[in-house]
């Protein structure tokens, strides 16, 4: 196994075994990778929403193939030199085996860690039975040992965003199903408030990651360490917000014949050299 593989997962771990809480934004493609990169955070990861907005489709109807966005993703770990951690959404797979797969591949992709959803993509019956569920994480955690890195596992409990009826009742049981089926981190994706996540955080066994960059939540970093989070993640939020700017341009442009989004783009001078930072003889 690779000695840089090896030494990302080995920070990566580390940083949900440590003081505080970490953020961790996502990329949806090397540029951005490397713009974040650049700001100093410790780890990344990638966002599944935000390569799909790329593709020009809807998010939640898993239109890319597995085997396309594990190489975008690919693209993002290969770009820079800190941790990245795969938005595997739902493992490319209903089976254990397809998800054992699936954390191969991402490995295989470079990445260190990954995280696997509950959520099967069928409106009529959004989650997968939970102990089905669990067997899938099962599954992924035995691939991911065999993979001799230390890879960081995420199990996401999908109940407040497909409108369960006990959101977090169903959250709690089931990320405490994953962590015993061996998930290092639990993510139960819709928590908004600080009471929920206190709760959250004392009900779940395990490091909890949490979303932030939804409309209407005003967390800051320090609130959620004090909360108990450890991991900060922002999903597609900075993708959306990329895609707001060429949606107010192109209005600016149609309606006014004007150009004034023009001052606040980073210079091309400025992008040359965060990216050049990167560069190596070979390429």
């Amino acid at each position: 196994m690779d000695d840089d593989l090896q030494a990302k997962a080995r920070r990566f771990h580390d940083l949900h075994h440590g003081d505080g809480a970490f953020i961790m934004p996502n990329a949806w493609n090397a540029g951005s990778a490397r713009i974040l990169a650049a700001g100093g955070f410790e780890a990344l990861g990638t966002t599944s929403a935000g390569v799909t907005y790329g593709r020009g489709v809807p998010e939640y109807e898993y239109r890319v193939p597995g085997e396309e966005m594990l190489e975008a993703f690919g693209h993002i770990a290969a770009a820079v030199d800190v941790p990245v951690n795969g938005d595997l959404e739902a493992g490319y797979g209903d089976s254990p085996e397809a998800v054992a797969e699936t954390i191969r591949q991402s490995v295989a992709h470079g990445m260190v860690g990954g995280g696997i959803e509950d959520h099967t993509g069928d409106p009529a019956s959004p989650l997968y039975d939970a102990e089905h569920a669990a067997d899938r994480i099962r599954a992924a955690r035995a691939a991911a040992d065999d993979t001799g890195i230390p890879y960081t596992l995420t199990a996401r409990a999908e109940c407040y965003l497909v409108s369960h009826p006990d959101p977090f009742a169903e959250s709690v049981r089931r990320l405490n199903l994953y962590r015993e089926a061996g998930a290092d981190c639990l993510y139960a994706p819709g928590t908004k408030d600080k009471d929920t996540i206190a709760a959250l955080v004392r009900e779940v066994d395990g490091p909890v990651n949490v979303v932030m960059g939804l409309a209407g939540v005003a967390l800051s970093a320090r609130e959620l360490e004090d909360l108990g989070v450890k991991r900060i993640s922002i999903g597609g939020s900075l993708a959306r917000a990329a895609m707001a700017v060429v949606r107010d341009a192109a209005r600016e442009m149609a309606e006014a014949g004007t150009f004034t989004f023009a001052a606040d783009a980073i210079p091309d001078a400025q992008l040359s050299e965060i990216f050049r930072r990167y560069e190596t003889p070979d390429s």
